[in-house]
């Protein structure tokens, strides 16, 4: 990393590693940010409600200084950090920010790779989401709001009532 920028960065783990790699952060004292949600998992005996990473294998961090970027790389569990044109790719603030919003407040989220055709553009006019950006989709025959996250090529959907969302 010739140049450093301070600011959050992705770091890409080996399989199901994101939560020991979170643990390993923490006790570094390093800031990072793990994005989970809740799902049903049916079993052969039951149903079980699980506790998954939003983002498989991908762990964000927070480096405020060079020194930080090397303890993220030797973090166990941590392959490499994210790259885009041979540089290291800085995500912007807002993105975990929404992020942190959307978890925190969202309710029922999904996350998929599918592709979506561009919908009516929204935005959220109520609720703890207010300002944030979506747009309307229908998805597995429900009208839901698709908020895209462009760096990892996923998208997140979540069901609201449309009464808090207005069109620009």
């Amino acid at each position: 990393m010739s140049s450093f920028t301070a600011g959050w960065y992705l770091l890409y783990t080996r399989p199901k590693h994101e939560r020991k790699v979170a643990e390993h952060l923490a006790t570094q004292k390093l800031d990072y940010y793990l994005p989970m949600f809740t799902t049903v998992r049916n079993s052969s005996d039951r149903a079980r409600i699980v506790s998954m990473p939003l983002f498989p294998s991908y762990v964000f961090i927070r480096l405020e200084k060079h020194f930080d970027y090397f303890a993220g790389l030797n973090t166990d569990g941590v392959l490499h950090y994210v790259r885009f044109g041979g540089k290291v790719a800085r995500i912007a603030d807002s993105v975990v920010k929404n992020l942190k919003l959307l978890v925190e407040h969202g309710g029922n989220l999904e996350v998929t790779s599918t592709e979506f055709k561009k919908g009516q553009i929204l935005t959220i006019s109520e609720g703890p989401l207010t300002g944030l950006t979506c747009e309307m989709v229908q998805y597995k025959r429900k009208k839901r709001i698709l908020v895209r996250i462009n760096l990892l090529e996923r998208n997140i959907l979540l069901e609201m009532p449309i009464e808090q969302v207005v069109m620009i």
